[in-house]
C-alpha cells in the first residue's frame, strides 16, 4: 500500500475529518458511530426469520440493516453448480441451494415495508450487475461491495454510478488491490471498511491497527470496521481506534444452519454491542486535556502542592 502524502494532492482534511451522508445521517469523524446490522443471508430464505432480525436490529439501536443480493447463475462458478450439499431442505445441488436462499423482488418488497414501518434504512451488498438493478428500485441510501468484489472494478463503478455512497470492504485484499479499487471509483462518497474475511475470524488475525493505517492512507474517506469475530470486545476496540462505522452479522442463534451464523452476533448481544459502542465513543473524547468540574472538589481535597498557573 502506497504512503499518501496529504499535501501532495492538495487536500487538507478539515478539523472534523471526512464525512459522507447516508440517508439522513452523516457518517465520519466527530459523528456517532454508524452501526450496520448485517442480516446478509442469515434469513436462510425465510421472511419470518428475516423480519425478526430486522426488528431485533431496530430494537438494539442499529442505524441500518444490510442484506446480500446475488444472481446465483452469475455468482456460482459453473463447476460448483452440481456439487451436492446437505441442507435443512434435504440434499440438493449447490446452485439449487443458492436459489432457495436468495431473496427476489417480492421478498425485498416485504423487507422494504418492514424497514419503512420501523424507520430503519436498509441496503445491500450487490455481487453482480443485475443485482444492482434489482436493489436500485428500492432507492437504498448506499451500496456495499463485499471483500470478494473488491477487484471487480466494473461492479464497483456500476454501484458508484447510481450516485449513492459506496462502502467497500478490504478483506482478503492486498494494499495494491485496495489502491486499485479506490483509483477505479474515486474518493468521493466512498467509505472504506477494514476487514478480515475469515468466518469466524481468530482474534490474532483481526489486525485492528489497520483502521489507523487506512485513516492515514486515505484521509478523504471515512474508515470503518466490518467484523467477523465471535466476541464483542474487538468491535468496541475498533471504535476506540477510530472506526466511524461498524458492521456485524446478526442471527437469532449462532448454532443455526448456514455459513455466516457462527460469525454473527445474537440479538441479545447486539443490544450490548450497540449500547457499549455508545459508551466507548463518549469515553474516547476529543484528546484535549482539561480539568473537569467534577474533579475540582477532589483537587482541593487531595492536592498538596499547587501547580503552575496558566498565563
Amino acid at each position: 500500500m502506497r504512503s499518501l502524502r496529504v499535501e501532495s494532492e492538495g487536500f487538507f482534511p478539515s478539523a472534523s475529518g471526512p464525512r459522507v451522508k447516508i440517508g439522513g445521517r452523516e457518517v465520519g469523524e466527530d459523528q456517532p458511530v454508524f452501526v450496520i446490522a448485517e442480516v446478509g443471508i442469515n434469513h436462510n430464505g425465510s421472511l419470518e426469520l428475516c423480519e425478526k432480525l430486522i426488528e431485533g436490529a431496530h430494537r438494539a439501536g442499529c442505524d441500518a440493516v444490510k442484506f446480500q443480493k446475488r444472481t446465483p447463475e452469475l455468482c456460482v462458478p459453473l463447476e460448483q453448480w452440481q456439487v451436492m450439499r446437505d441442507t435443512p431442505w434435504g440434499r440438493m445441488s449447490y446452485i439449487d441451494y443458492k436459489r432457495k436462499i436468495e431473496f427476489g423482488a417480492s421478498e425485498f418488497e416485504h423487507v422494504d415495508r418492514v424497514c419503512k414501518r420501523l424507520g430503519i434504512p436498509w441496503f445491500a451488498s450487490c455481487w453482480d450487475l443485475p443485482s444492482i438493478e434489482a436493489i436500485e428500485r428500492f432507492a437504498p441510501p448506499c451500496y456495499k461491495a463485499a471483500s470478494a468484489s473488491l477487484t471487480d472494478h466494473e461492479l464497483l463503478r456500476a454501484m458508484k454510478a447510481t450516485g449513492k455512497p459506496l462502502i467497500i470492504s478490504t478483506g482478503m485484499s492486498s494494499g495494491d488491490e485496495i489502491d486499485a479499487a479506490i483509483s477505479a471509483v474515486g474518493h468521493k462518497h466512498l467509505l472504506i471498511a477494514h476487514s478480515t474475511s475469515t468466518y469466524p475470524c481468530p482474534v490474532h488475525e483481526l489486525n485492528l491497527r489497520m483502521i489507523r493505517t487506512l485513516k492515514r492512507e486515505y484521509p478523504r474517506c471515512p474508515i470503518g470496521y466490518s467484523g467477523h469475530e465471535t466476541g464483542l470486545a474487538p468491535t468496541w476496540a475498533a471504535v476506540a481506534l477510530g472506526a466511524t462505522f461498524v458492521e456485524r452479522h446478526i442471527t437469532l442463534d449462532r448454532a443455526m444452519w448456514g455459513t455466516d451464523h457462527a460469525a454473527s452476533v445474537e440479538l441479545s448481544g447486539l443490544e450490548r454491542l450497540v449500547g457499549q459502542i455508545r459508551d466507548v465513543e463518549r469515553a474516547v473524547g476529543d484528546g484535549i486535556k482539561r480539568v473537569y468540574d467534577s474533579e475540582r472538589p477532589i483537587l482541593q481535597k487531595l492536592r498538596r502542592v499547587p501547580g503552575p498557573t496558566a498565563g
